[in-house]
């Protein structure tokens, strides 16, 4: 599986892979308020660790040694569901909640540290890895894709379908999550419309 592509569980019980295109995106599909219907995935920072792992934040390097504290993971959490209204607005070209902001640009001060592996050469993130650096690196992401991507942050417009991304296609016009779900549910109905 590609990093940052996560497999998610369609109602009908399939499963298909979806991209956010980007890691604050990826990050909204560990849970989210009560308003989303999103499953909270982070019951634990065991949890949280075993997600990071696997998501696109682990591309640049393996991320082993990641500590997470109860405190953190509430933050974490408490970021990620200010993060759910921001994305939406930005979906839908509407005002952002100053607040939120505010709370983005607190949370972007603290930063992963990059280093060489002194066996390999290679870039990895100096440990341990706190979730307080992994929090800055969410809200880094979110700048970096609302200050400059917020036209390409869509919600998938099948109906029912509440999931986020970011459109990295180079014609930019993205319209569902995946095609292996609402895409194609959308052909199979727009076919069977033709047809009646």
């Amino acid at each position: 599986m590609q990093t940052g592509v996560r497999l998610l569980d369609s109602d009908d019980g399939r499963r298909f892979g979806f991209d956010p295109g980007s890691f604050v995106l990826e990050l909204l599909l560990t849970g989210g308020p009560v308003q989303v219907h999103r499953a909270e995935l982070l019951r634990g920072p065991g949890d949280f660790t075993e997600w990071v792992v696997e998501s696109r934040l682990a591309r640049v390097a393996a991320l082993d040694d990641v500590r997470v504290r109860p405190s953190e993971l509430r933050e974490l959490k408490d970021f990620r569901d200010a993060m759910w209204s921001v994305a939406r607005a930005v979906a839908h070209g509407e005002t952002l909640d100053r607040e939120s902001i505010e709370r983005i640009n607190d949370c972007a001060s603290v930063d992963l540290s990059p280093e060489l592996d002194p066996e390999t050469g290679t870039r990895r993130w100096a440990s341990p890895i706190t979730g307080e650096q992994i929090l800055g690196a969410a809200a880094r992401d979110a700048i970096e894709l609302i200050g400059e991507r917020a036209s390409r942050v869509r919600e998938c417009v099948a109906d029912g379908c509440a999931l986020l991304f970011c459109d990295t296609s180079r014609p930019g016009n993205r319209r569902w999550c995946s095609m292996r779900r609402c895409g194609n549910r959308s052909k199979v109905k727009a076919y069977r419309h033709r047809r009646d």
